[in-house]
């Protein structure tokens, strides 16, 4: 593409609005268009950098480690929603720690004192937390500042998304319909975000493909609580049964949580394909088409890797 020319972005999550402030922030002229500003289903996330259970390994852990550079430095502004936290991932079957958390600051195998009855194997580390609404709403101050626009609007076909030279493909769940990649689906996920008792480190559970899942992410006076990974379900609303048995998973792990009181539920669809595809195409009519979805659970983790790579596509010439 040449310098100047505008450049739509499809989708205001944590892909969509990462990938905008990149390329405005490259002087492109950036229009966003989505029907959620934010997205409800990056809302939602608890979130914790982590790339897991995504795929290609080798694209996957380049987007990650780009990505915990930029967190680790957005960390230290307290505005951005982004804290450095220790904490401990533990595993009830002996697990041996995933490749990138023997990478991070402060890795060590937890002794056995350490952990909550029933877990076997655990290990401490110091990871970047983000406190999805506070961050969404910095990326999108982040936006505006580099002169980007924003619109509130659904649309049918990507090419609503004209009259565009480029447009960038960040719809999550929403591809599906609009490429139309029937490869994608959705990965129902719930969280309980309730007043903090005074915990001050993370605690996650490797569950493997257990659609049950034990998390907890403190975020000064809240906590998130987590969740569920129910393959191939959309529907977004709260599950009271479901919300029960986090609480429950949970105050088995942290007792003073127990008596914490519910302030919301969060459920998003994660959008789920067997790769991340980030990846260009053009149409016959010459329009450039820039993909960036599919991110699964690991939608926070990948950003700005894939975000500098959709910009790398576009390169200015």
């Amino acid at each position: 593409m040449t310098a100047g020319e505008r450049v739509v972005v499809v989708g205001a999550g944590v892909a969509g609005l990462t990938t905008a402030v990149v390329l405005a922030e490259a002087g492109t002229p950036v229009h966003v268009i989505a029907e959620q500003v934010p997205g409800i289903t990056s809302l939602a996330a608890g979130a914790m950098w982590g790339p897991y259970l995504v795929e290609p390994k080798d694209k996957v852990d380049q987007w990650g480690r780009r990505s915990l550079e930029i967190f680790r430095k957005l960390a230290e502004d307290a505005t951005t929603g982004v804290r450095l936290t220790g904490g401990i991932e533990a595993s009830r079957t002996a697990e041996a720690a995933p490749d990138w958390a023997t990478t991070l600051p402060g890795f060590r195998p937890c002794q056995p004192a350490e952990l909550p009855a029933g877990f076997t194997a655990g290990y401490r580390f110091n990871v970047p937390l983000i406190d999805m609404p506070v961050y969404l709403d910095y990326l999108l101050r982040r936006l505006r500042d580099a002169g980007g626009a924003v619109e509130r609007r659904r649309l049918a076909l990507l090419a609503d998304a004209g009259p565009a030279s480029v447009i960038v493909n960040c719809a999550g769940l929403g591809a599906h319909d609009l490429v139309p990649d029937p490869d994608l689906r959705p990965i129902r996920g719930q969280h309980v975000v309730v007043t903090n008792p005074g915990l001050t480190e993370f605690f996650s559970e490797d569950t493997g493909p257990s659609p049950d899942l034990l998390c907890i992410y403190p975020h000064g006076d809240t906590a998130v609580l987590g969740g569920t990974s129910i393959d191939d379900e959309g529907d977004l609303a709260p599950d009271e049964k479901a919300a029960a048995g986090i609480l429950a998973r949970c105050a088995e792990v942290a007792p003073r949580l127990s008596q914490a009181r519910v302030l919301e539920h969060r459920i998003g669809a994660r959008p789920t394909r067997a790769t991340v595809r980030v990846e260009e195409e053009r149409w016959e009519d010459g329009t450039v088409i820039v993909h960036n979805y599919g991110h699964g659970g690991a939608g926070v983790t990948l950003s700005w890797g894939c975000a500098e790579e959709t910009r790398d596509l576009l390169s200015v010439k």
